[in-house]
């Protein structure tokens, strides 16, 4: 996974070893959660949102928007109805196995 915490951390002017003695952890764990090489727990990434005033889903690359923040009111904003429609879209979707297309496609 490819996060921007790094991207963010140098528009900021920090180091890495600030992020760390904030999150309470070593410079080098901080320095392998930049690099994908440890994936943070949610703990810290909801940590680091606060920190830096944005959402988890923009420190996952999961949207442009750096000023998303999912409050109480803009969840209820959201249509859950068409969330729900295209999960269960996705899920019935026909499964095909890797790499191989299905024997008869359903158009």
């Amino acid at each position: 996974m490819t996060l921007r915490i790094r991207a963010i951390r140098e528009d900021k002017d920090l180091m890495q070893k600030n992020l760390a003695n904030y999150l309470g952890c070593t410079q080098q764990t901080y320095s392998r959660y930049e690099t994908g090489e440890l994936e943070p727990s949610l703990i810290v990434m909801e940590k680091l949102a606060i920190f830096y005033g944005t959402s988890i889903d923009y420190l996952m690359g999961l949207t442009d928007d750096n000023t998303q923040n999912w409050t109480k009111e803009a969840l209820e904003k959201a249509n859950a109805d068409e969330l729900v429609k295209k999960r269960e879209i996705e899920f019935n979707a026909p499964k095909t196995k890797r790499g191989r297309k299905p024997k008869n496609p359903v158009a």
